[in-house]
């Protein structure tokens, strides 16, 4: 009888611990919540930081009239081929937003751009153009440098490159073949610095279907994501240490212990 009692106190004890850690590993479990409710939520547009590189090209009617504004670098392999029969086309100039947070724009001088959305920075061209080209213009300002990097419990850890400039957490980790077993979905951490310069850790709760409402939630340029391990890695480390410790040890001592041996006998 009291094996009995035993064994289904320990199932118990099983049982409850298997659910516990169940409400550990979903996402966003909650999200029949938030059915009914209706937030206003802007689309998503990056804004521009320091060392970024832009791409920034300006279309009229009359492409000599926006030439001057879209100046072109040619490589050593366009080169090579421009003096065979093949035609060939440079590439645009990359603009390097300064650590003051500006580029040197043809025509226009020094620009502070650092802060804007890709939205805001286009607009701003558009304006300062219209003393230059008196017709409508297409102005297009891209970030061929986006990246994020996710680092941690995750089955493929590295830096990606984004090329719709908009990626969210899930997105994230879904590059970087989502969360091992032993990553704390309650605790995610984004690594974030601003156009100051100013670095902020921020935690996410991905079981929290209200992730989506947080300003960390949309990732922004070389934004690092890192997925801490559970205690049952930690633990599983710390065991893995002290067993090659022990052995080591071990074997240093047999080692010793069979040196002495043959000297002494």
């Amino acid at each position: 009888m009291k094996r009995i009692i035993l064994s289904v106190a320990v199932c118990t004890t099983l049982l409850f611990s298997a659910c516990t850690s169940y409400k550990n590993v979903p996402y966003v479990m909650n999200s029949d919540s938030l059915q009914n409710v209706v937030r206003a939520m802007e689309l998503y547009d990056a804004k521009i930081m320091p060392k970024d590189l832009l791409t920034i090209t300006v279309n009229t009617t009359d492409p000599k009239v926006s030439a001057p504004y879209n100046l072109t670098v040619q490589s050593n392999a366009a080169v090579a081929l421009s003096s065979s029969s093949v035609t060939t086309q440079a590439a645009l100039q990359q603009y390097l937003v300064s650590n003051e947070g500006t580029i040197d724009f043809p025509g226009l001088g020094e620009l502070h751009v650092a802060g804007l959305t890709k939205n805001e920075c286009e607009r701003m061209l558009k304006q300062k153009l219209k003393t230059f080209i008196d017709e409508d213009m297409v102005v297009n300002v891209r970030m061929p440098n986006f990246k994020i990097s996710v680092v941690g419990e995750v089955n493929r850890p590295g830096q990606f490159t984004v090329t719709n400039e908009k990626i969210n957490i899930f997105e994230a980790l879904a590059q970087a073949g989502d969360m091992t077993i032993y990553g704390l979905r309650d605790n995610v951490k984004v690594l974030r610095e601003d156009a100051n310069g100013v670095r902020q850790y921020h935690n996410l709760n991905l079981n929290d279907a209200n992730v989506i409402f947080s300003p960390y939630y949309q990732l922004q340029q070389n934004d690092i994501v890192i997925v801490t391990p559970n205690k049952t890695k930690a633990k599983n480390s710390d065991v893995g240490t002290s067993t090659s410790l022990w052995f080591s040890a071990t074997s240093i001592l047999v080692s010793l212990a069979s040196l002495l041996y043959n000297i002494l006998k």
